[in-house]
């Protein structure tokens, strides 16, 4: 099995961090589908990453249905699941994730825009990008009330998907406050981040 990634994009770490939780065995790719050179098209006729080549030689690819592949696999190392298999807690916790990538889609959308000449930027466009980040971290923090994880007792693919976004702001746009406004995401993050699966693949250039 090999993950094709980066190591900046939320989307690609998320992966990484199941693949560690789970103690799946596999070889990583670092490519990025921005380079001149890139492959990932080869994987992936959409141009996007993370890309899974599975055992079998077909790919995978958008990190939600990676996601639901790997937290599906029998017979490996560790027997955590991060999704459950059916019932009211299984949607909230696709529901956290669509949240969690719906931030970090609009922190891209912004990080893209602002890498264009001044003058080509559209600045309604990121407000309008900003705003949803806005948005999904009051609404992450108040759905995220007092509980200590964001869906049941222990950490599931809802907690990893928030730590991945909220991560990639911190790492691509440390000037949003977020740790100010919502202490009890704060907490969270701090905890997730003090786990061996978010060290390995904190974000770096």
């Amino acid at each position: 099995m090999k993950l094709i990634g980066s190591l900046t994009c939320p989307y690609v770490r998320k992966i990484r961090i199941i693949l560690a939780e789970k103690q799946i065995t596999h070889d990583f790719d670092i490519d990025t589908p921005w380079d001149t050179n890139t492959h990932v098209t080869y994987h992936n006729p959409l141009g996007k990453i993370p890309v899974l080549v599975i055992d079998n030689g077909r790919t995978l690819f958008d990190s939600r249905v990676i996601a639901e592949y790997l937290d599906s696999l029998e017979n490996i190392a560790s027997t955590l699941f991060l999704i459950p298999e059916s019932g009211p807690h299984r949607w909230e916790v696709k529901r956290w994730e669509a949240l969690a990538d719906g931030i970090c889609d609009a922190a891209a959308t912004i990080f893209m825009e602002l890498k264009r000449p001044d003058i080509q930027q559209n600045h309604e466009w990121i407000s309008r990008q900003q705003k949803k980040i806005d948005l999904g971290l009051a609404a992450a923090a108040m759905e995220l009330g007092s509980h200590d994880w964001c869906e049941g007792e222990a950490m599931t693919l809802a907690d990893i998907a928030l730590g991945c976004a909220i991560g990639y702001l911190s790492f691509r746009f440390p000037q949003i406050e977020w740790r100010n406004s919502y202490s009890n995401l704060a907490k969270l993050i701090d905890k997730l981040e003090q786990r061996e699966s978010f060290i390995s693949t904190a974000p770096k250039n």
